[in-house]
């Protein structure tokens, strides 16, 4: 890939990007959301076209006019949203292309199909039938029958994209040790990641780009995490987390007592105060989403109770939980938090747009919306305050996460409970994400923060609570944080329920 250049409406995205990708290799391509990786696979995939650079496949010269083409010249993608039809089977999804048939009739011919898809499962070591329902298959799953098709299809390059974002660190290890083998075939691989640790244990080598340009690209054993960070972000990046602010935490605000759905959660009890960040850990499965989704009335609980400032909730369900308010961020910002076709002011309104009617017939106060959806995108820094009318699909990943977080702001919540909040965004803006949530517990909302990544709660948190097997196990306190701890408080339990059954 030769000096490739690319501008959207007048803008340039990317500065004469280059790079090499050798057979057997795995490169591993980094940077900040919007620092260009994604544009760059877009052009390589046959996505967009460029506008001056070249790409030489084999040598010769490779300028793919399609997906279509692409994926014919032998690249494939496995993206972080992955490509299937949940509804559809495993043999479905690899045919969706086209169906082997009978010569030339139109008869499908599925004993080629169950064969072929029976062939390309056995290469990524997934054992089950070519009718297996897709929707049926875990998270750990999924990215092996994507590998799979790209196999079944001679891909001589496949690009991942976030592929372990979702997965568990069992999963992610099976992952790792099918692309190890697929290296040891000669396939090449680019490996697109903010997990940098996973970066430095799978690449051989690593290149950076930072605002459209290349900034570096050596070896793998040439690189640390701390020199990617630094390349990322353009200085040298001290602390991966604020200085916590002193907070003045107050009276409860949010009062869990014996909350149990029964295969969900069970006897869930918990006091949540003005101003405090409560930290939620635990093993993917051990019920914290399913939590949160009741607590904001999205899902139902058979008993306990739920007080908000020493109230009872009767009905808690999320309208009631908003208008008492309690604000939610899901771990899906693309599923749940944003609609991906609407603009950046429509996505930030929609839970507003009540308090904006005027009238008997409730028009809309343009104005005065347009004037808090600017004050809110300011509060969250996210930098394209000037292009509202950007669709939230064509934004980074970190500015479409802060985008939902100033819709939730624009209704000054005081309770915000935040799942996953920087899944899949880049270590800058996770610093802004961090930041924004001491901010808002200095001023005294009373925040929840769920998260897979233990050193995260233990950077921004108080207090941090140990979930497993829909039970809160253990209690930390910020005097004693310590990782190996919280992971032995979720693993001992994980661990003893497995001896017991």
């Amino acid at each position: 890939v030769e000096a490739l250049r690319k501008s959207f409406f007048g803008v340039e995205v990317l500065h004469g990007v280059s790079f090499e990708l050798e057979e057997g290799e795995i490169l591993g391509l980094v940077g900040e959301n919007g620092s260009g990786k994604s544009t760059s696979m877009n052009i390589l995939g046959g996505v967009h076209r460029r506008d001056s650079g070249a790409i030489r496949l084999d040598g010769a010269a490779f300028a793919p006019e399609s997906p279509s083409a692409a994926q014919k010249a032998g690249i494939a993608f496995i993206h972080q949203e992955l490509n299937l039809f949940e509804n559809l089977s495993i043999e479905e999804n690899l045919h969706i292309g086209g169906f082997p048939r009978f010569g030339f009739s139109p008869l499908i011919d599925r004993r080629a199909i169950a064969r072929h898809t029976r062939e390309a499962l056995a290469a990524v070591d997934l054992n089950h039938p070519p009718s297996y329902p897709v929707a049926r298959l875990s998270q750990g799953e999924r990215p092996l029958v994507e590998i799979a098709n790209a196999i079944s299809q001679d891909s001589r390059i496949i690009n991942f994209d976030e592929p372990t974002t979702s997965l568990t660190n069992r999963e992610t290890a099976r992952l790792f040790e099918i692309i190890r083998r697929l290296k040891a075939r000669g396939i090449a691989m680019i490996y697109i990641s903010h997990i940098l640790d996973d970066v430095l244990a799978l690449c051989d080598s690593v290149t950076v780009l930072r605002d459209g340009h290349v900034v570096g690209s050596a070896p793998v054993e040439d690189m640390s995490r701390e020199r990617m960070i630094q390349l990322m972000v353009g200085r040298e990046l001290t602390q991966l987390f604020p200085e916590i602010s002193d907070r003045v935490q107050g009276e409860p605000v949010l009062e869990l007592e014996g909350i149990t759905q029964p295969g969900i959660v069970r006897d869930i009890s918990l006091k949540l105060k003005k101003g405090e960040v409560l930290g939620i850990a635990g093993l993917m499965g051990s019920g914290r989403s399913e939590l949160a989704r009741i607590v904001f009335g999205l899902d139902p609980f058979e008993s306990g109770r739920i007080r908000i400032d020493g109230t009872v909730i009767a009905e808690p369900r999320a309208a009631t939980m908003m208008s008492r308010g309690m604000a939610l961020l899901t771990e899906n910002r693309r599923i749940e938090g944003l609609l991906m076709e609407a603009n950046i002011q429509d996505n930030a309104a929609l839970p507003s747009l009540p308090w904006f009617g005027k009238g008997p017939l409730g028009v809309l106060n343009s104005a005065a919306m347009s004037r808090d959806i600017d004050r809110a995108v300011d509060r969250v820094g996210t930098n394209t305050r000037d292009y509202v009318g950007t669709l939230a699909k064509h934004l980074s990943g970190g500015n479409q996460q802060k985008v939902v977080i100033a819709k939730w702001l624009m209704r000054e919540p005081k309770i915000f409970i935040l799942d996953e909040p920087t899944r899949g965004i880049d270590v800058g803006a996770k610093y802004e994400v961090y930041k924004i949530i001491d901010e808002l517990a200095a001023l005294g909302t009373a925040l929840i923060v769920i998260s897979s990544e233990f050193e995260e709660l233990i950077g921004i948190a108080d207090r941090i609570l140990v979930m497993a097997h829909g039970e809160i196990v253990a209690e930390h306190g910020r005097d004693n944080f310590d990782r190996e701890r919280i992971l032995k408080s979720a693993m001992w339990v994980a661990k003893s329920r497995a001896a017991a059954q």
